[in-house]
């Protein structure tokens, strides 16, 4: 199988296949998913970052809807394993860099904590420390 393109003219190439003396001409598309992570023409994971973000954050609508009084423990329960899979998973492909996306991630935990009423008048890094939890950029430099 061998991949050509037509260099008459950049900004409209055109990719083809050929196989078994066939020309078969492929489709452009401007993102495509790949084992659940969404990849972009130009890689900035941007669309799979907000797909993953809002997830969480409609986990969390569920998980506050169910639970109206949640202990430390029941919390970091269905935190660690409802809501936190959606933020690392492949992360090692599309872990954010730009300071923007990383807020925008940790928002996500940032709200998650506000659930719990016993630590609702601590800061953030508090919380963390009381329910013993890294932060989500943390845990990705750490791995």
């Amino acid at each position: 199988m061998t991949y050509t393109a037509n260099q008459c003219d950049l900004s409209n190439t055109n990719y083809h296949t050929e196989n078994c003396n066939m020309r078969y001409q492929l489709a452009k598309v401007d993102s495509i998913i790949d084992l659940g992570v969404r990849f972009d023409s130009k890689l900035t994971f941007l669309d799979h970052m907000i797909e993953k973000v809002n997830k969480a954050y409609s986990i969390l609508g569920i998980i506050k809807r169910n639970f109206i009084y949640l202990d430390t423990n029941s919390f970091v329960l269905l935190y660690k394993s409802m809501v936190r899979p959606h933020l690392k998973y492949a992360n090692s492909v599309w872990c954010p860099y730009k300071k923007g996306d990383i807020e925008t991630i940790e928002k996500v935990q940032k709200r998650a904590t506000k659930l719990i009423i016993s630590l609702k008048h601590l800061p953030y890094m508090e919380k963390l420390k009381q329910l013993k939890l890294p932060t989500l950029k943390y845990r990705r430099l750490q791995k």
